[in-house]
């Protein structure tokens, strides 16, 4: 694999666009360093652009001398120890890279750079045949390692915890023991620590904010994935793992307020890092600018309908708490709480005796503010309709019983005997039912039990069969003012077949009448005149029959 022979000083910046970065790198083939003097090891010159460069120039600085070189491409074979640097075209000059050849018998080899979360191998390296049958590691000091059947060491994820001075000592079959040169090793970040930042760090409630976690990859390894996450105060989770490094709230508020900090980690997990908490101070504005409107407009209400009162807020955020009044009253009409500046409360079905003046309130935590009084005025409706509804059923009903016990008469005067003496003074062995339809839909049913027929009675019944009448009219007509009822039914028990009712016109003789619309008194003025719109009135119910009721009686034989 190749690794990078030098660390940058610009960065690649994981939020926000990225800046070109035009400076040379210069990574080894074969990464490990230091190596034995006569050995070769290739260096690579890579610059910004993604094509390997027609021509690099090459600096080598040494203890005895310094010299530079050009090479057609990008690769350059070295053998001698000193500092290196190159320059790619259209990019600036590398940082140094030290090689050293060593000229010893035993060295501890390392790559040149480790990153976090790279795989660590330090190798215990010695010429000539001799064998060795045991290798110690030492870091800082202390032994880490102590194997006899292998001369490498193995860290899988680095850290930034393994920076430090490394050496590795060999024995040999004769016993001979062998140290290593002492190696500095530093771990360097894979990604820098994360850093929350935010549009606006004292935002007012209800407006949207962007955070972000930004930190910084090494040119390096500028291929590296990460995903982020955000948390508030003591881990409270505020969006999933994501390739974004930003989150936008749309509307924050002040309970919002708190710590905020970020987590970036690599999708395998092997390096994350948090950032420090950020203070987040939300602010809200207090309420004001209070109005009460009525709907509908106007401060003139029609008794029966809804009231609607609207309580509104020229300015002021977060949650706020509505409340309607009625001078007169000390309790509240009612109470809302909503992240709005506008609420309304309603009054269906609003009387006359709630009339007065009314305001509302609104406090979002910083103190009650008022509305001025909106004074309401309800008006009755002219001519109370329930009352007069009320009254004209009552009057109707005594009408209705006047003129059941007159038809009931009228029936019986129609069967009453002649002089002669063949004939009963009894009462007809049947009577009429009378239904009466009135005004609110309800059937009066009058009915006068059949008296025991006598031994003088005629053989055969003088009343018809009961018959089922089909309704005119089923309820009364509202609009007139004086009608009372809208059918008048009369029913005669007596034998099947004995006779039938049917309709007939009023020349029949014999025929009774029974109108289907009934007034009960003609209205007049303040005069005592009856008006012409009554007088039409009166003709609407003259002539028209109803039905058969009972047919004359003949005369007996003699």
């Amino acid at each position: 694999m190749i690794l990078w022979a030098s660390l940058l000083v610009l960065a690649a910046p994981v939020s926000g666009p990225l800046v070109p970065i035009s400076k040379s790198v210069i990574s080894l083939q074969p990464p490990w360093t230091p190596v034995f003097r006569g050995e070769i090891v290739n260096l690579t010159c890579n610059g910004f652009r993604l094509y390997a460069p027609e021509k690099v120039e090459w600096y080598h600085v040494s203890s005895r001398r310094r010299n530079s070189s050009e090479t057609m491409g990008n690769i350059l074979e070295v053998r001698d120890s000193g500092e290196y640097r190159c320059r790619a075209p259209g990019s600036f000059l590398s940082n140094p890279v030290q090689l050293i050849f060593h000229p010893g018998y035993f060295i501890l080899q390392a790559p040149y750079s480790v990153f976090e979360g790279d795989e660590l191998v330090l190798r215990c390296q010695k010429r000539g045949k001799e064998k060795m049958t045991a290798v110690r590691y030492i870091w800082n000091g202390k032994v880490i390692s102590n194997s006899s059947k292998s001369t490498d060491i193995l860290i899988p994820q680095a850290s930034l915890n393994n920076s430090g001075c490394y050496q590795c000592i060999g024995s040999l079959e004769n016993a001979y023991v062998l140290k290593s040169n002492l190696r500095y090793i530093q771990i360097q970040e894979l990604f820098s620590r994360p850093k929350v930042k935010i549009t606006d760090s004292q935002p007012t409630e209800g407006n949207s904010v962007n955070l972000s976690c930004e930190t910084q990859l090494p040119l390096e390894r500028p291929d590296t994935r990460l995903h982020f996450v955000f948390f508030r105060d003591n881990g409270v989770l505020l969006s999933n793992w994501s390739r974004s490094p930003e989150l936008q709230i749309a509307a924050i508020w002040k309970e919002d307020s708190g710590s905020y900090w970020c987590r970036a980690e690599t999708v395998t997990s092997s390096v994350h890092k948090h950032s420090l908490p950020l203070e987040i101070h939300v602010q809200r504005i207090p309420v004001s600018g209070v109005l009460l409107e009525i709907q509908p407009q106007g401060d003139l209400v029609v008794e029966g309908e809804t009231l609607v009162l609207v309580c509104s807020v020229a300015e002021g955020t977060g949650n706020i708490t509505f409340s309607w009044h009625r001078e007169d009253m000390e309790e509240s009409l009612g109470k809302k709480s909503q992240r709005s500046q506008r609420a309304e409360l309603e009054i269906p079905d609003i009387r006359e005796s709630q009339a007065g003046s009314y305001y509302c309130a609104a406090d979002n935590s910083y103190g009650l503010i008022q509305s001025e009084a909106v004074n309401v005025t309800v008006r009755s409706v002219p001519g109370n309709r329930g009352g007069l509804v009320a009254a004209r059923a009552t009057g109707g009903t005594l009408s209705t019983l006047l003129l059941a016990v007159a038809l009931l008469f009228y029936c019986w005067h129609r069967r009453k005997p002649g002089t002669s003496s063949g004939q009963s003074l009894n009462p007809p062995p049947c009577a009429p039912t009378v239904l009466l339809s009135t005004g609110d839909g309800f059937l009066g049913d009058t009915t006068r039990s059949p008296a025991s027929p006598g031994p003088r009675e005629h053989p055969h019944p003088v009343c018809p069969a009961p018959v089922g009448l089909q309704l005119l009219y089923d309820n009364v007509h509202l609009k007139e003012r004086n009608l009372v009822y809208s059918e008048i039914q009369i029913v005669q028990p007596g034998e099947e077949g004995a006779a039938s009712t049917s309709r007939t016109s009023v020349e029949n003789e014999h025929a009774s009448t029974v109108y289907s619309v009934v007034k009960t008194q003609l209205w007049d003025d303040s005069a005592g005149n009856v008006s012409s719109e009554d007088e039409d009135a009166m003709e609407g119910y003259a002539g028209v029959p109803l039905m058969c009721l009972v047919p004359d009686p003949k005369p007996p034989a003699q």
